[in-house]
Parts: C-alpha cells; sequence; structure tokens
C-alpha cells in the first residue's frame, strides 16, 4: 500500500493567522512547532511524533461532538494532566467525563479552539 500517513489536516477558519497562533501557543502544533527528539523547526510543517492515528468516519447522527461540525481532531498528548493545568490557567473550557476513559485506551479530555472546533485530548495507556 503506497499511502505512509497523514500528509496535512486543511480546514477554513474565519481567521487562519489567530487561529494558528492559538493552536501554536496552547497545543505546540502547526508550522514550526517540533515534538521532543524531532529535529529543527520546519518554517511549513509540524514535526509530530510517530505513533497511531485513527481515521473513523462516525454516522451522520453521532452525538461525539457537535452536530453542526463535519470533522473533531484527537490529539496524542503524553502528560494529559499537565497539559490539562496550562490550558485551565490560560482560561480555555476543558470537557472530562469519567465514561470516556478507558484503562485499556487512555483517558480523553476534550477542548474547543476559539472557532469551535472540537479537540479531543488523548493520553494512551501507560
Amino acid at each position: 500500500m503506497p499511502v505512509l500517513g497523514i500528509g496535512g489536516l486543511f480546514f477554513r477558519a474565519t481567521d487562519p493567522d489567530a487561529l494558528s497562533a492559538w493552536y501554536r501557543e496552547h497545543l505546540n502544533v502547526g508550522a514550526g512547532c517540533v515534538a521532543p527528539d524531532q529535529g529543527a523547526p520546519d518554517e511549513w510543517a509540524w514535526k509530530a511524533t510517530g505513533g497511531p492515528v485513527i481515521f473513523a468516519p462516525f454516522k451522520a447522527d453521532t452525538d461525539y461532538f457537535a452536530a453542526d461540525r463535519q470533522w473533531m481532531i484527537n490529539l496524542r498528548v503524553s502528560d494529559l494532566d499537565s497539559l490539562l493545568e496550562q490550558l485551565n490557567a490560560a482560561g480555555i473550557e476543558i470537557i472530562t467525563k469519567p465514561e470516556w476513559n478507558d484503562p485499556s485506551v487512555g483517558q480523553f479530555a476534550r477542548i474547543h479552539d476559539p472557532e469551535g472546533n472540537a479537540i479531543e485530548l488523548w493520553e494512551s495507556p501507560a
């Protein structure tokens, strides 16, 4: 199979520059961001740590994310509690539900970017 992975995620935004800055500031995601041990920054790419990527269409009537949105991004994180503390300190609303967590799958939390897009944060089990 010639497909090696996701090469990018492209979506519309009312203010792309401001939204890009928000993702870089709060999540270290986007052009110029580098995960630990991934080398020097690149002006066009986010150098992320490799790992599993779930690619899963949901039913049109799912209640797992907002009905008025076509997508939700899930970001793998290494220390969910620490990230949630930082996001909380920045005034970003955090949603957690015990039923989202499973010892065999990991822990989850959800935030929304300034344009209302859902961002699921996932820390896989150790």
